[in-house]
Order: structure tokens, then sequence, then C-alpha cells
């Protein structure tokens, strides 16, 4: 079995296959698989080759430099560095290390005066100066790429093709990682990251030639190997959740087993942070999940949710918000 691969140049406003054929595609593969390669987006190439390379240039640094940006110093905003074995994954650290960014805000942003977590500003290393811009470009580029994907999500579940962008994804969280894997023993039982499913809607994935990366199927554990200009995209829980199950999404791991640096690039597209997420228009038949996970137990703001999956990440960030939260004595 192999994931599918879905041409959207259509619906970035380019020729290709017929819109309403692109949304079937769509909707076999996340009904299918929860997984598919996206073609035709019409990225650069360019703009991934300057963030492979500023990446690469930063995870090269001594230990020392990169913790001059370790996410300590992001505070609630949730941003910059950390080494191999601080993220966990079901309670186990994983075999990477990686950076973390999101939208870059200014310290006048209500949102940041508010203290809302994972809102702020980015913490860019002083040792690799392109890659603030790379980083902001692909951010950029990305979310047009993403929002683009969701309209053939919506023309799939007989939406509005604007039915995200003027709800859900008006004001998106955007959480964006670059993560490193040093190589893998080959007898190891080390994971870079164990089995594990997405929190939102919809990831967007880049990845180097070094591959890693499985998806579990019905028939088994597949893998997902990089193709020349393409995302792997797959739907989060978040999707689950709305659909009612009927979009399913897929557990995935990642172990190096290359003998080389591994880098991928991780794009998360998820809810307005503080809006409220109620269930997608004639979708309510629940289906029992993997993880025997309830998606639809849950209740209020889509950042309530994101807070308490990511504080199982980095149980720090529970602790940080809880800190700010708590009345000053």
């Amino acid at each position: 079995m192999k994931l599918p691969v879905v041409d959207v140049s259509a619906l970035v406003g380019r020729s290709g296959p017929p819109v309403r054929q692109v949304a079937g595609d769509i909707e076999r593969a996340c009904r299918d698989s929860g997984f598919f390669y996206v073609v035709g987006h019409g990225v650069p190439d360019e703009l991934l080759d300057r963030l492979d390379s500023a990446g690469r240039r930063f995870f090269r640094l001594p230990p020392a430099e990169k913790m001059e940006i370790a996410m300590r110093h992001g505070g609630a905003a949730w941003r910059g560095y950390f080494p191999v074995g601080a993220e966990l994954t079901s309670g186990r650290p994983d075999r990477k290390e990686g950076l973390y960014f999101g939208v870059e805000l200014g310290p006048d942003d209500p949102r940041v005066r508010a203290g809302l977590p994972l809102h702020g500003r980015n913490l860019f290393p002083r040792q690799v100066p392109e890659l603030r811009e790379a980083v902001l470009d692909y951010l950029e580029a990305l979310t047009a790429t993403a929002q683009a994907v969701l309209r053939g999500v919506a023309i799939s579940l007989d939406l509005d093709a604007g039915y995200f962008a003027g709800g859900y994804t008006a004001d998106p969280t955007v959480l964006f990682r670059i993560f490193h894997y040093p190589p893998s023993p080959p007898d190891s039982d080390d994971w870079g990251v164990g089995e594990h499913t997405d929190y939102g809607l919809l990831t967007l994935l880049a990845q180097d030639a070094n591959g890693g990366l499985q998806v579990r199927s019905p028939a088994g554990w597949i893998d997902a190997p990089p193709v020349p200009g393409a995302f792997v995209c797959n739907i989060g829980d978040m999707l689950d959740r709305l659909t009612g199950g009927w979009y399913r999404s897929t557990p995935h791991r990642v172990r190096n087993l290359s003998g080389r640096e591994r880098l991928s690039f991780p794009f998360f597209f998820d809810p307005d942070f503080t809006a409220e997420i109620p269930p997608l228009p004639r979708r309510t038949a629940s289906v029992s999940r993997w993880d025997g996970q309830d998606l639809e137990a849950f209740t209020g703001t889509y950042g309530d949710y994101l807070i308490g999956k990511v504080s199982h990440v980095f149980p720090q960030l529970r602790q940080e918000t809880l800190k700010r939260r708590s009345p000053r004595t």
C-alpha cells in the first residue's frame, strides 16, 4: 500500500485537475488513510532549500550555543530550542531535538499583552541570522497552502469552499517545527517520535531525503518516503472530531535508520485559539478510535484543548500557563 498523491493546483489558482475531482481525491484519502501527498502547491523549492540549509547550520552549533534560545526563554509563547530527549510522546522521550516557531507577534499585540499561551515572538539564533527570514517566509507560504487544502476538504464534505477560512481558520493557530533526528542504531528500540496522532486540523510535512516516517494502515505499518516537491498531509484529531469520525486521524511514527542526520519540517494548521469548536454540519455519527479516546467529550475553546494536549509533551507548559493565570500575591 502507498499513500495517494493529490494535485491541488486548482485549489491554489493554477491549472490542474478540476476542483471537484481534487475534492474527491481528498475525500478518499481522508477516509482510507488520513494521509496523502500534496503536489501542485506552488511553494518554490528554493524556499525549502533555504530553510533546510539554515536549519542544518543551527543544529551543527555546539550545545551551549543552541541553548541560548532554549524554550525556557520563550515563556508562555513556548518558542525556541529543545535538546534530544526533552520532548515526550506517550510519556517516553523522543530521539530528536528541535525548534518551535509560530506566528511572529510583537509585545503590543493584544494577545501577547493578555499573556495568551503559545502567542508571542519567536526566538532566532544569532549565529544563523538567515534562519529568521526563511522561517517567516515559510510560515506565510504554508499558511496559504493549508487554507487551499482546507478549501478542498470543505468541498469534499459538501460545504462551501470558504467554510474553514471564513470561520475556524479565519484567524488560525499556526505552529511550526524544525526537527533534527540523529541516526538510530539498526538494533535500537528508540523512536525519533513514537506512535501518535496530531492534535489539530491539518499537518503539512516537508522531509529531507532520508525518510523514516511510517503510517499505520489497516494492513499494518507502511513507509511514507519523501517525494520530491511534495508535502505529506495528514488530518488531525480535531478534524476527526469535527467530522464525527468520518475522516480519521491516523497514528504515525518516525525512526531514522538511514545512518545520516534527518531533518523534517512539520507545519500544523489549527483553528482560532480563542474560538469554540462546534461539530461540522451534518457530521454527528461518532465511531470508536484506535486509542479509545472520546474526541466528542471535549468542550471549550481550541486553546484549552491544545494546551491540554501540548502539556503532555512538555509538562512545563502547563506550569507556565497556570503561573500566568494565577492571581499575583
